[in-house]
């Protein structure tokens, strides 16, 4: 089945540059553009895209409005933020505000692909240059305890220790080596997280750490 695409950005370059790229990957089609967030709501509504990449910076509107008003409108689609910006502050207010993924504009054919590919299977996305900063922003605005997450998710303190190691970007054999397992215990670990967390992709778990303080800056 052909995942519909619709390109929101007002730099008709970006978008023949986005365009291009997708049409080297199977399985997507682009079915409209916007070019202002003027037309985005109207063109969503009619096209019903599956996922929409959206810039956050147009000139005629706040696309952060524009995703917030989208995510309200037509919650089956999904959001991918494709921007410039690297402010952590922009970054939480758009995953906050309903966004399924950032990606950053010089992203690799191949990171479109898997951004694409992720939203698709319902996880989300966050390019690998942004996630740290994501996580400290998230720590430096929220003061939930630890504790009490673990207490909350029911997670015993080596899924915890594992699932730190994982938002931090750590291999499997890395963990293993580490923590002086075997791969495939830690495997069986990190299955019966994302079983209890019912989060199944590695940018959903950073996520959920960084809304629930998981982790700290001395992690």
């Amino acid at each position: 089945m052909i995942c519909t695409l619709l390109l929101v950005d007002d730099h008709a370059l970006i978008r023949a540059g986005v365009r291009a790229l997708v049409s080297d990957i199977p399985g997507y089609e682009v079915i409209g553009e916007a070019a202002t967030g003027e037309h985005l709501l109207e063109m969503t509504m009619e096209l019903k895209p599956d996922i929409i990449l959206l810039d956050i910076s147009m000139r005629d509107s706040n696309g952060l409005d524009a995703l917030e008003r989208l995510h309200r409108a037509l919650p089956d689609s999904k959001v991918l933020i494709l921007s410039m910006h690297t402010d952590p502050q922009m970054i939480m207010r758009a995953l906050e505000g309903g966004a399924h993924g950032y990606l950053l504009k010089d992203a690799t054919a191949t990171e479109i692909e898997q951004a694409l590919e992720a939203l698709r299977n319902d996880e989300r996305y966050l390019s690998p240059a942004i996630a740290h900063t994501v996580i400290n922003q998230a720590l430096i605005s929220t003061h939930s305890s630890k504790a009490e997450a673990v207490e909350n998710h029911n997670l015993t303190a080596r899924q915890l220790e594992i699932l730190r190691l994982i938002v931090r970007g750590k291999s499997t054999r890395e963990i293993a080596s580490g923590l002086n397992l075997s791969v495939k215990t830690v495997e069986t670990h990190r299955s019966q997280i994302m079983k209890r967390l019912q989060i199944y992709d590695v940018a959903g778990l950073v996520l959920f750490c960084v809304k629930e303080q998981i982790i700290s800056l001395d992690d």
